[in-house]
This record gives C-alpha cells, structure tokens and sequence, in this order.
C-alpha cells in the first residue's frame, strides 16, 4: 500500500473549514491536475469553474441548501462542455448537430467528473478537505444563471475545498461480496438479508456521530430515497435538453 492509497481509503467528506484561503499557487496546482486527466476522444469535453468570491459561494449553498457550502475556500463547478468545441468546429466549417446527440452529453459529462474525481484526491493529498456537491443539482437553472452557462453547457458536479475544521469518522462502505462481480452481475435472493452485518455498522456510525440525530440503517435510507422527490430535481432532463443536450 501506497500513500494514494492511504489517501483514497482515507477518504471522508469534510463540511468544517477554517478560515485559511487556499493559495492561488495549489489551485493552480489542481487545476493542473484536472488537466491531465484521461478524456473520451482527447476532445476535453469539459470546463472549470472556480467560485472564491462571498457573494457567488453564498448564492450557491442557498441553492445547495447546504450553509457550509459558503465556509469552503474555494468551489469548483465541473461543467460537461460542448460550447467550446461547437464554435471550434463552427469556425472550420462543421455541421455540429451531432453535438446534441445524447452520446455526446454523456461523453462530456464523464470527462467532467473524472476531473472532478482527480481533483479530489490531489487535494486530498495535501491535506484539504473536500466535500462533492451534488445538490448543485437542487436548482439547475438557477446555476445556470449564477453560472452564466452557453448552450451546450451544464454542471454537472461540485467540489468544495478548503483547510479542514473537523476530522470525522470513516463512514463504513458496502462489503465487497454485494458490490464487486466477477464475469457477470450476481443476484442475491434477500439483500436485507445479506446486509443485515452492514446495516447495523452503518446505524452505529450514525449513532456515534450524532446522537441528536435518527439512527438510521442502509437498507432504510435506500427504501425511503423511493420516497424523495423534490420537483426542481426531477426536471434534470428537461433541463438537460433546455442547454441543447439530447435533443436529436
């Protein structure tokens, strides 16, 4: 075992930060490293972009619903990012409908998060701490309009960054036997079942990280995410298709 692999077990979402700044050498440092990583066609179907200001953090966690959002250093948005090579393209004289084909969305949006992801370790190498942010998701025009995103654009994921205020405690993973297959997809005939040892470390952690809160079990959170519809979430693919994605 190596020190990245020290680093990737190690990893935790951190919500606390101090109110160090990150330096403008180390994000350099990670934009750098977003980009050198691996694209689908070398076309780097992908963009940055970088909040430090108050003002724009703060409009962020009210869409993110998520107060610490506006604590973080630094922010980055990961946008999935045909715009760019549309006007290249255009400019010598290509047909670029098939950039609003849906194979195009995906292709755009996996360079996205594979930066997103490499990102995440290199900072998490130099001791930041980061937090994915999802719930950017919570309002996509309304990113879209913070953002001030072209056609052919969408964000697809968040990192926050900064110096970390808190050090929690590992949260416990799927056990291999459920999630890892060898030649084909296995089934089981119970999950529930099978995740009866797991379920019951999951409400532990949950109970030692707070006892103000419900102890809950992986099972559970599963069945009750069945549940969880919220209506500005659930437009992702219209909102998809308003930026010029997977319309033809």
């Amino acid at each position: 075992m190596n020190e990245t692999i020290k680093t990737q077990l190690n990893h935790r979402s951190i919500r606390q930060f101090t109110t160090e700044k990150i330096t403008d050498s180390t994000i350099d440092l990670l934009v750098d490293v977003a980009r050198h990583t691996a694209t689908s066609n070398f076309l780097q179907a992908y963009s940055i972009i970088c909040l430090e200001s108050k003002e724009k953090k703060e409009k962020l966690a009210k869409i993110c619903n998520q107060p610490y959002v506006a604590q973080a250093s630094h922010i980055f948005i990961f946008i999935a990012d045909q715009y760019r090579n549309q006007q290249i393209a255009k400019e010598h004289h290509q047909d670029t409908a098939i950039l609003h084909n849906m194979e195009r969305y995906m292709s755009a949006s996996t360079d996205a998060i594979l930066a997103a992801q490499n990102v995440n370790l290199a900072a998490e190498s130099i001791g930041l701490g980061t937090v994915f942010l999802g719930s950017i998701l919570n309002d996509n025009q309304a990113v879209i309009d913070l953002l001030d995103l072209p056609e052919l654009t969408f964000a697809v994921l968040g990192l926050a960054m900064g110096y970390p205020d808190q050090e929690p405690q590992l949260k416990p993973r799927l056990k291999k036997d459920v999630m890892f297959h060898k030649e084909t997809y296995k089934r089981f005939d119970n999950y529930t079942k099978e995740l009866v040892d797991y379920d019951a470390s999951v409400t532990e952690y949950y109970d030692l990280r707070d006892t103000s809160k419900r102890v809950d079990s992986f099972t559970n959170q599963v069945s009750q995410s069945m549940n969880r519809k919220p209506l500005k979430r659930m437009r992702a693919k219209e909102d998809i298709e308003s930026q010029g994605f997977m319309t033809k």
